[in-house]
């Protein structure tokens, strides 16, 4: 197997000139091309994800998990509806970041290039399949591509779809390349491909991130836990923010910027946990000695409750005593990925946004809204929560890096 994931990496290198060179109506004929496709081959999609729904059924995969891997035609379409928005986006390949001209008359300039090779190593999740792909292309870049075994056959239908897209568009197939063999020894060779892979985004749970710190020797992007915080505060309107924990938990509750944890002020926790309680039915409440005795069917929370990404029908809740006291319970707890705060005084919303430490801090809007395309970035990569290169929604311009241009007319330095 390692042979073939060294084949894999020599061609992925080899398609770098075509992708990275390519014009960009190239490129969006590709995207375009690939959009088209994935809706009409819809059925063969569908019967391969099913495929991958009857193993996953069988092996026990958890239901927050078969949601992620489950497709249907309205996901298919949106598939392709975010390969087109990408196509829409400004290219940022070659865009001047900034410039200046020295006193000897250099004429100086920083330029958007693509990375290279981008490997993304994923679970689950067939739409991160062309929307982590289309990304890539977009920008110039090859998506070397590891997805998990539940989800093989949808990944290889997917794939077979950008791939001829790329030959219809007269670009290398080899822009995008899955990796079949989803063995954990094969992901640990993923991690270590120096000199192939440019830069390396995990896609999946807590037990990947710590497999790619442990093992990785290529540069990567954390794509962290989103143990996502609402804090209701004392101003706060309370239908407004039942509004927004009942979208922040139950919309989507398998994905990473889903709300995992309620803290409510001490002074609004009397009226406003059991309309939160009304607004929940159907999900698991696991509290602290507090709010628990304002929720008469909440579970008592423990202290791995509050740090715990459930990405499922469960939330966490605390009562707080004041803003200061929720602002410190999300640095010991949080993940850095995304916090919500609903308040009415300008003052409390400053101070949340100022010393909440997250890829992205809210006010009076749900945590859901952390995403690429909600954010107007198209598609993205991953959420970032650590802080160098990219932090946050890794849409087309974090998957460059920059180059600087020196023009000169026959200057030397002294």
């Amino acid at each position: 197997m390692a042979a073939e994931l060294a084949s894999l990496g020599v061609r992925a290198k080899a398609a770098v000139k075509s992708i990275s060179t390519a014009s960009s109506a190239a490129r969006d004929e590709a995207l375009l091309a690939a959009a088209d496709l994935l809706v009409a081959g819809t059925a063969p999609l569908l019967e391969a994800n099913r495929a991958d729904l009857e193993r996953a059924r069988q092996g026990g995969l958890a239901a927050s998990a078969l949601d992620r891997l489950s497709l249907d035609a309205a996901r298919v379409e949106s598939m392709a509806a975010g390969l087109r928005g990408v196509a829409a986006l400004p290219d940022p390949v070659g865009e001047v970041v900034d410039g200046s001209v020295r006193p000897n008359g250099l004429r100086i300039e920083r330029v958007r290039v693509p990375l290279g090779v981008v490997g993304i190593i994923y679970e689950n999740r067939p739409n991160v399949t062309s929307d982590a792909a289309g990304l890539c292309l977009k920008s110039g870049n090859v998506a070397f591509l590891r997805g998990s075994s539940s989800a093989l056959e949808s990944n290889r239908a997917v794939v077979a779809v950008l791939r001829e897209a790329l030959d219809k568009a007269g670009l290398s197939e080899d822009g995008v390349l899955l990796v079949e063999d989803t063995s954990h020894e094969t992901a640990l060779q993923f991690m270590r491909m120096r000199g192939v892979i440019d830069c390396l985004i995990p896609r999946g749970g807590r037990q990947l991130i710590e497999l790619m710190l442990e093992h990785a020797t290529v540069p990567y992007v954390l794509d962290g836990d989103g143990n996502c915080h609402v804090y209701v505060d004392a101003s706060a309107d309370l239908e407004m923010a039942a509004e927004i924990i009942a979208n922040a938990k139950t919309q989507r509750p398998g994905v990473c910027n889903a709300a995992e944890s309620l803290l409510v002020h001490t002074s609004v926790a009397e009226e406003f946990l059991p309309l939160a309680a009304r607004v929940l039915p159907d999900v698991e409440l696991r509290a602290d000695a507090r709010a628990g005795a304002l929720l008469p069917g909440a579970v008592p929370a423990t202290e791995e409750d509050f740090a715990t990404e459930f990405l499922s029908l469960c939330l966490s809740v605390a009562v707080v005593d004041d803003l200061g006291a929720a602002i410190a319970h999300i640095a010991r707890y949080g993940s850095g990925h995304s916090e919500a705060i609903v308040t009415s005084d300008l003052a409390s919303a400053e101070r949340f946004v100022k010393e909440v430490d997250a890829a992205a801090v809210v006010v009076n809007a749900s945590t859901r809204f952390v995403d690429g395309g909600e954010l107007g970035l198209g598609a993205e990569v991953g959420i970032s929560t650590q802080k160098l290169h990219a932090r946050g929604p890794m849409g087309l311009r974090e998957l460059t890096c920059t180059k600087w241009v020196v023009r000169g007319e026959g200057q030397t330095r002294r």
